[in-house]
């Protein structure tokens, strides 16, 4: 008897931490910031900044044209807390049965006084094709002896890779562009 009371307490409150407070908060929508005195290198460095906080690696940057383009990221999974690019049940519900990947695009140009920031994220979902060949063929290949036994049960048999585009993932890129915004505004 004395065991089943502290289980049934932990139960509780990991239930409790992860159901959260009841209240559910919704993001609206943004795409675009716009901000008053900020020049196009401060802005590119601070989005450096936020999209490295996220995780993200930054597979392309140019400073002239405004453009920051990351590299996909596979997205984070229900265990990895201090990850911040899977915003929403839904979204992580999908990355945690789904092999999901994001990328972000940042586009920053100057609209008369102002700066104005868009953002994009590309988000994909791995799709994996049945290996085309006979049963024979494949029987074969699973009780031949040339392998060992263990190099049969990594071989991944795959037969094409595809990543599927999902769309866009709006309650990321508004992450994004309020981050941004705090840390430029908080600069000035």
């Amino acid at each position: 008897m004395s065991k089943i009371k502290p289980l049934s307490i932990v139960t509780c409150v990991t239930f409790l931490l992860l159901v959260g407070c009841a209240k559910q908060q919704r993001l609206e929508a943004i795409k675009q910031i716009c901000l008053p005195q900020t020049t196009k290198a401060e802005a590119i460095a601070k989005a450096e900044n936020v999209l490295g906080q996220m995780h993200f690696a930054i597979d392309k940057i140019d400073a002239e044209q405004g453009y920051i383009r990351t590299r996909p990221l596979p997205a984070a999974q229900f265990f990895e807390f201090w990850r911040s690019d899977t915003i929403g049940a839904e979204n992580s519900a999908e990355a945690n049965i789904h092999n999901i990947q994001r990328t972000a695009e940042l586009n920053i140009k100057q609209q008369g006084q102002k700066l104005c920031i868009n953002c994009n994220v590309k988000v994909q979902r791995l799709s994996l094709s049945q290996p085309k060949g006979s049963s024979e063929a494949l029987a074969h290949d699973k009780f031949s002896s040339g392998r060992t036994t263990l190099e049969k049960r990594m071989k991944l048999r795959v037969g094409h890779k595809t990543w599927i585009d999902l769309g866009n993932d709006d309650q990321l890129e508004t992450v994004i562009l309020k981050r941004l915004e705090k840390q430029i505004t908080k600069q000035q």
